[in-house]
């Protein structure tokens, strides 16, 4: 992909987590905030993440255990082949 080109709504969705960390060279995150610019639903979407993150707080790798672990990346690996 080329910095000229849009993100679609998949695309954001899956950078969002990047995005919010700030980890997205500066092409893509601005690509990424034209496509919030322009996209109300994504927009939205953008915030829903943003207040599940204040209302959950965070836990850091160190804290999972290895079965909840294993629980999030067998439900991750489910929803990506869906």
């Amino acid at each position: 992909m080329t910095t000229a080109e849009a993100f679609s709504c998949q695309e954001l969705t899956e950078l969002v987590t990047e995005y919010l960390e700030d980890a997205l060279p500066p092409g893509e995150r601005a690509r990424f905030e034209q496509h919030l610019a322009e996209c109300g639903n994504c927009e939205i979407y953008l915030e829903q993440i943003r207040a599940t993150i204040a209302l959950t707080g965070s836990l850091s790798p160190d804290e999972l255990s290895p079965e909840a672990e294993e629980a999030l990346l067998h439900a991750f690996r489910g929803w990506k082949s869906s």
